[in-house]
Formats: C-alpha cells, sequence, structure tokens
C-alpha cells in the first residue's frame, strides 16, 4: 500500500474508501456558496485537498455512477488526471446533462478520486507496424453480441 501526503483545507474528512475492495475514494465539494448547474452548465467544484504524489502515480477524478444515472451529472472531463507534481487544491469539472438545475451544496460528494500507477514512454518512430488478426478496424469493428 501506497503512503501519499495530503493537505486537507477542507470543513470535510479526507476522501476515504467506502470499502476493502473499492478502487476509489469520494470526494466532496468544499465551498462557501451552493452552485446551481443548469442544464448543460458547468463548473469548477473546489475540494480543499492538495495532494503530493509519487513519480510513477496519478490520480484520476471520475464521475460518481449515483450522481450521473440519477440526476445526470458527471466529470467532464473524465477521467481528469492529477500530475505527481502538481501540488494546486483539487478541483472538479462537473457538467449537468439534465434537463433540471443541479445545485452542489457543500459537503456534496461530487466525484471520486483513483490513485493509479502509469509508466512514461520513449517513442520508437517506424514506417511500418506489425500486423495483427484486428488490423485496422475500430469503432465497432469486432462486431455486436
Amino acid at each position: 500500500m501506497s503512503i501519499i501526503q495530503v493537505i486537507n483545507n477542507s470543513k470535510h474528512d479526507i476522501p476515504q474508501y467506502e470499502t476493502n475492495q473499492s478502487a476509489g475514494m469520494d470526494i466532496r465539494a468544499n465551498i462557501d456558496d451552493p452552485i446551481t448547474l443548469k442544464p448543460m452548465g458547468r463548473a469548477l467544484i473546489k475540494t480543499g485537498l492538495h495532494v503530493a504524489l509519487q513519480p510513477g502515480y496519478e490520480a484520476q477524478v471520475r464521475p460518481r455512477s449515483g450522481l450521473a444515472l440519477k440526476k445526470g451529472i458527471t466529470v467532464l472531463n473524465s477521467p481528469g488526471t492529477i500530475d505527481a507534481d502538481y501540488r494546486g487544491e483539487i478541483g472538479v469539472i462537473l457538467v449537468n446533462l439534465s434537463e433540471e438545475n443541479f445545485v452542489v451544496e457543500d459537503g456534496e460528494r461530487v466525484a471520486q478520486l483513483v490513485i493509479a500507477k502509469y509508466e512514461q514512454i520513449t517513442w520508437d518512430e517506424v514506417e511500418v507496424l506489425s500486423e495483427t488478426k484486428r488490423g485496422v478496424g475500430g469503432f465497432g469493428s469486432t462486431g455486436v453480441k
């Protein structure tokens, strides 16, 4: 298990895993006044959290499935990436895809945070790629079952 430094400038507890096999932790809005998202509207929701990730790790900001299904609220740049060298406050870009206003209240669980390993690569520029059975087929080319 990795240990990640966190500064919690919010009025809320630091994110926690809800079960011992959860991949993500809910993160909460840390706002002074409610924010109304109109249909198709978007807003940056502050969390009051700052993290210091270890090199080779990123934090992914992902939508909460219940908020998306029940209210049509999702993370606009999903998943949002927090790089290991970023030290600013974590913000969540929410968008309202419903036909009704949605009010974000202080303490509302607005997204999930997933910590993931990544690897940087080096490009090997070539003229031809190796062949595969799938080849250049994409966008549904493997069929529908």
